[in-house]
């Protein structure tokens, strides 16, 4: 069984969507949301469609380690609630980790939703990033849960979590990238900045991360004093 991790926080206008789409799946799993304090419908829109709710400290890593602890399943696939998830998206995973005994998890291929330029140079930015074996949370990250507890998890930092686990995770063994089906996810965090300040930034706060400052203050950096005391 795949166990599915969404963290969500006030995620009403996409959590329908993408867990009608998982629910589609016949691949046997669960469903776990992960909710940080919503104060939309996001939570009453989960429990109607059969997903367990787990009501966690707000922050992403927080979220989605909590989740985790919570799964069942032989191998755990985090989502973002703004991602759409393919059909035939989780017998892919299943399959993958079948014929590969040796491989520890791995993620999808992503395209970023719509039809401009923006949204065709960050997905072939990210695919150069994963030829270099960089990926993160937005890409539909999966692993064995076995190697999941060897590695301690994710850790529940406020900003880099997923960048932190994927680090431990090309570490500890071979990885996979499933480009059949891809992941679709939504452009919305890159919205109103051009490539070039994308790129910078990118490697701003990853400057930051491996000088040793601290996640918190990566997090106020990253999203800004008002939006991240929105989220903290």
């Amino acid at each position: 069984m795949i166990s599915v991790v969404v963290p969500t926080l006030n995620e009403a206008a996409n959590i329908a969507r993408l867990l009608d789409e998982v629910a589609r799946e016949t691949t046997p799993h669960e469903v776990i949301v992960a909710d940080g304090g919503s104060a939309d419908a996001t939570v009453r829109i989960a429990r109607e469609r059969g997903a367990s709710v787990i009501a966690c400290t707000r922050g992403r890593g927080a979220q989605i380690a909590a989740g985790a602890a919570a799964a069942r399943g032989t191998t755990i696939l985090m989502l973002h609630a703004d991602s759409s998830f393919p059909a035939g998206g989780l017998a892919a995973i299943a399959d993958a980790l079948a014929r590969d005994p040796q491989a520890v998890g791995g993620n999808f291929r992503l395209i970023f939703a719509g039809s401009g330029a923006f949204a065709r140079r960050l997905t072939r930015f990210y695919a150069w990033m994963r030829r270099r074996g960089l990926y993160y949370g937005d890409s539909g990250v999966f692993v064995r849960s076995a190697v999941y507890a060897r590695l301690g998890g994710v850790r529940p930092i406020a900003l880099m979590e997923d960048f932190d686990f994927t680090r431990r995770l090309e570490c500890s063994g071979r990885t996979l990238t499933i480009a059949d089906p891809p992941l679709l996810t939504s452009s919305r965090k890159f919205e109103g900045r051009s490539a070039a300040a994308i790129v910078l930034g990118w490697l701003e706060i990853h400057a930051l991360y491996y000088l040793g400052v601290p996640p918190e203050r990566l997090a106020r950096r990253y999203y800004g004093w008002a939006s991240f005391r929105r989220q903290s």
